[in-house]
């Protein structure tokens, strides 16, 4: 006997966090592809960094598939679009991930203006976190654009930093939403 739950109707800001999902985890494998471009160029620290960065990008997307259970939501899992390879700097690496936290934090802004639009406020309140979660990561991520420029190609200054500095490496969050199957 096969269970059938009924699902709610989606709303735009709904809608807009099943499109988050795909986003997040794109995001993910766009951030594995960087910390493998790394790895190949021995340069641990910055390989290290973005392979965090995959796993807290996988926790993201995870954090929206719970809320959907919970709000009782049909959740698609979606594949990952394409994922940039080649490059021929370093530079290029850090400005896209740079560009992409910039759009990632402009479709939570959309999230959460549907949201409110909606008069849904546990969705508005769903998207503070993840809100305030960009603005560190676009400073984290402008900090090191920053430190790769100002290293003029001594790449063993950026993994320097990155070692001292311990970017990005600020544990869990216990302010960070419930994710689906528990946080990696």
């Amino acid at each position: 006997m096969a269970l059938t739950k009924k699902k709610q109707p989606r709303s735009k800001f709904y809608e807009l966090l099943q499109a988050q999902i795909h986003n997040e985890f794109n995001a993910s494998q766009q951030y594995i592809a960087l910390a493998v471009w790394f790895d190949a160029e021995d340069l641990p620290q910055l390989a290290k960094h973005f392979y965090k960065q995959s796993v807290e990008e996988r926790n993201h997307a995870m954090a929206l598939v719970q809320c959907m259970l919970d709000t009782d939501h049909h959740v698609e899992i979606p594949g990952t679009g394409d994922v940039r390879n080649d490059f021929s700097d370093v530079r290029e690496l850090i400005e896209l991930a740079l560009q992409q936290e910039k759009d990632v934090a402009t479709d939570i802004q959309q999230m959460a203006k549907a949201a409110r639009a909606e008069e849904d406020y546990i969705g508005e309140q769903f998207t503070q976190w993840f809100l305030k979660e960009q603005v560190e990561e676009i400073s984290q991520m402008s900090t090191l654009l920053n430190i790769v420029k100002r290293a003029n190609g001594n790449l063993f200054e950026v993994e320097n930093h990155l070692h001292r500095e311990s970017v990005g490496d600020g544990g869990a969050d216990p302010g960070m939403p419930p994710v689906a199957g528990g946080a990696l």
